[in-house]
């Protein structure tokens, strides 16, 4: 199993110190998250790709469905070539809140879902190569030679992982044919009749979220080999409470164990504690 981070909070700089300081204890993954009006997540990850040299980068998460492919594509792409193909993008509808609602509208989930799988066919779509053409609800494109950038160094192109939220006692399961055909998962597991607040999972219901995506890639025709399963943890059990060890985790299928450390409060005292946990190493037990 590959261990990661999420850096809650930092400017480029910051973000860069702790990527470097992470590869040189052992993890395996830096993070960082997208926000509309602050400091602008790829050119982050840009800079740090210019001083790592084994580290993975990537964002947790970006909201695909708000952005064009296009400029998407550009960001990543630029990113993977930088740092020879260490970038990861994990996509997801993306919580609304104020610094999202204060500059855009909310559209409604069913209307960000469709933007979202558009988005991602063009991205995916551009990184395969010209001639690409694309006529959709919400964006075209037509074949092009202009200035095209080369080809991405991690084919067919940057790998995305997608949330995937299993919705219990529900017949279908758009999200979680969504992440099938992806490259990775990001599971939440939804019981609208528990009323337990935000969605969850233990090992039992991640498992089993496992095996509903695990078969919808095999009738797909997608190999499981390969495919990321991504655990986002907290092994301080302030943010996020886990039930077992990182290989309790990786005996029930994950292949990454991201830390969220969101319950550390920004400024001086708690980017400290932010370096304090990366100089710590990975957790033991994996």
């Amino acid at each position: 199993m590959k261990f990661g981070f999420v850096v809650p909070f930092a400017d480029a700089l910051e973000f860069t110190e702790l990527a470097v300081l992470g590869e040189q204890h052992g993890w395996d993954g830096v993070f960082t998250w997208e926000t509309l009006w602050g400091t602008e997540a790829w050119v982050t990850l840009g800079a740090a790709a210019m001083v790592t040299s084994r580290i993975r980068l990537g964002t947790l998460l970006t909201p695909a469905s708000r952005h064009r492919p296009w400029d998407l594509a550009s960001r990543v792409g630029t990113v993977d070539r930088l740092s020879g193909g260490r970038t990861i993008m994990s996509v997801g509808l993306g919580a609304l809140h104020e610094g999202w609602t204060a500059f855009e509208a909310d559209e409604g989930r069913g209307e960000r879902a469709k933007k979202l799988d558009e988005c991602l066919a063009v991205y995916a779509g551009l990184f395969h190569g010209q001639p690409f053409s694309h006529e959709g609800r919400h964006y075209s494109a037509k074949p092009t030679e202009f200035m095209l950038p080369k080809p991405p160094v991690h084919q067919p192109h940057p790998p995305v992982w997608v949330v995937g939220a299993h919705v219990v006692g529900a017949d279908r399961q758009r999200s979680l044919q969504r992440a099938a055909r992806w490259d990775g998962l990001l599971p939440t597991v939804v019981d609208e009749h528990a009323k337990k607040g935000a969605p969850s999972y233990d090992l039992e219901s991640f498992a089993e979220v496992l095996r509903i995506v695990r078969g919808m890639r095999e009738d797909a025709g997608l190999p499981w080999e390969g495919y990321d399963r991504v655990v986002e943890a907290d092994s301080t059990r302030e943010f996020v409470q886990l039930d077992g060890t990182p290989a309790d985790w990786e005996q029930a299928g994950a292949t990454w164990w991201v830390e969220s450390w969101w319950s550390v409060q920004p400024g001086p005292e708690g980017l400290a504690e932010v370096r304090r946990r990366v100089e710590a190493g990975p957790p033991s037990g994996g």
